[in-house]
């Protein structure tokens, strides 16, 4: 329970990588951010240090990312903050890593278009059917009560 939980605003700096292994779905890519502030003696605004972590999505959410966001894209990403060191060629190297559960176009920056994917789907690479440009806002006809699934019981 002792978790560092983040959230990073900040824009894609590598293509996701996607990759399908035994326990499922796994992409990955690097984030970049930049800090930014008003500079009062130039009058602008001007960027900080930019910190760079890699992002690690499994699952769904891994097959989501690689078909949804490209570089450069602006994000806001939300997870587990994992820093790791290792030595490498007798070198210390220090990597910050987040273990995403949620990632997401910054709409303060943009304007994005949703598609929910259908139980199941591969979208990765546009694959996974034709995209359908305007969903359809037709209602349904009524079902009989026959035809509709018992509602669940509620417990109190």
């Amino acid at each position: 329970m002792n978790e560092t939980m983040l959230c990073a605003v900040g824009n894609v700096a590598t293509q996701p990588v996607y990759r399908e292994l035994a326990s499922g779905a796994s992409a990955r890519f690097r984030l970049a951010v930049t800090a930014r502030y008003w500079d009062r003696e130039k009058g602008t605004w001007t960027d900080g240090h930019t910190n760079f972590f890699t992002v690690w999505a499994n699952r769904q959410l891994a097959t989501n990312a690689a078909a949804s966001l490209n570089v450069g894209d602006p994000v806001v990403v939300q997870g587990r903050l994992k820093v790791r060191t290792e030595v490498r060629e007798g070198q210390s190297w220090t990597s910050a890593d987040i273990d995403a559960l949620s990632i997401g176009h910054d709409l303060a920056r943009g304007t994005s278009a949703f598609r929910r994917a259908k139980q199941g789907e591969a979208v990765v690479a546009g694959v996974g059917g034709p995209q359908q440009l305007e969903p359809n806002w037709e209602t349904p006809p009524a079902e009989s009560a026959a035809q509709r699934p018992p509602e669940p019981a509620v417990v109190t």
